[in-house]
């Protein structure tokens, strides 16, 4: 499948900010289940921007802007083929041991009824996968989908107490529960076909991937109910969303800001 990405994220000062300074995690790369066939970051404005990566492997741009500047768009579009792998990775650098997904953040901190949810769901399966695949498809039945922006400082814990979930909530929540059953899982960030009302969407989307041995990393998206397909662009990973935030900085002036977010992704014939 050949899926075109338009992301557009702009920024907007009440006062005029002196510096800005963003990390980017929105460039795709090429595996075995995707190729990047053509991708360009642009900005309204002047700015420096240098290429690298970050602590979990991930391909990152790093933006630099100097004031005063009221406001600023950030403009990601381009082409990716994708195929068919039954939502498991193949052919993806991977620079730190699965064990380290076994570790929690303050977004996705262990959590009693998440654990006892997990256990519940799984009672009498034996086969890791299988309590993965159960515990994705609890959590997408347990929920209304929440379309909006959501929330981003909400932890796992906090939305699982509540009655709709955004993608990037129920991804959180997923890693919380496969590591309570001993499989490291971290949060993915991307972009995905289908899934909202109309051809625009409010964020990039969100699923997670769990360890399985003998098999390796496997996608779950709970948001769906079903492992992520040649419908869906991997950009980057982390242990949370947070770690995984397409676009991440600080800036240097004073007064609030107002972000604006616009996702188009559509199938080439």
């Amino acid at each position: 499948m050949r899926l075109s990405v338009d992301h557009r994220t702009v920024y907007r000062f009440s006062e005029p900010q002196e510096r800005l300074v963003q990390m980017l995690r929105v460039s795709p790369e090429n595996s075995h289940d995707q190729t990047v066939a053509s991708w360009r970051i642009d900005v309204d404005c002047d700015a420096r921007m240098k290429v690298g990566r970050d602590g979990f492997g991930n391909a990152i741009t790093m933006l630099y802007v100097e004031g005063p500047i009221a406001h600023i768009a950030i403009t990601v579009s381009g082409e990716v083929l994708t195929s068919h792998s039954d939502g498991v990775l193949h052919g993806v650098a991977e620079t730190l041991p699965p064990a380290l997904f076994l570790r929690a953040t303050p977004c996705t901190a262990a959590d009693a009824a998440i654990a006892t949810f997990a256990a519940d769901t799984t009672a009498g399966e034996r086969d890791r996968l299988a309590r993965l695949h159960a515990v994705s498809a609890a959590l997408h039945g347990r929920f209304a989908r929440d379309r909006g922006r959501g929330d981003p400082s909400i932890d796992a814990a906090t939305a699982f107490a509540a009655a709709t979930a955004t993608p990037r909530d129920m991804a959180q929540m997923f890693a919380v529960a496969a590591r309570s059953l001993g499989a490291p899982a971290r949060y993915v960030s991307g972009y995905c076909l289908t899934g909202f009302d109309g051809a625009h969407r409010p964020t990039p989307h969100g699923w997670a991937e769990a360890h399985v041995d003998g098999l390796g990393w496997v996608g779950f998206d709970p948001w769906f109910g079903l492992c992520p397909q040649e419908d869906y662009v991997r950009v980057a990973v982390a242990l949370d969303a947070a770690g995984a935030a397409p676009v991440a900085g600080s800036r240097l002036g004073r007064g609030d800001e107002e972000l604006d977010v616009d996702v188009v992704v559509s199938r080439e014939e």
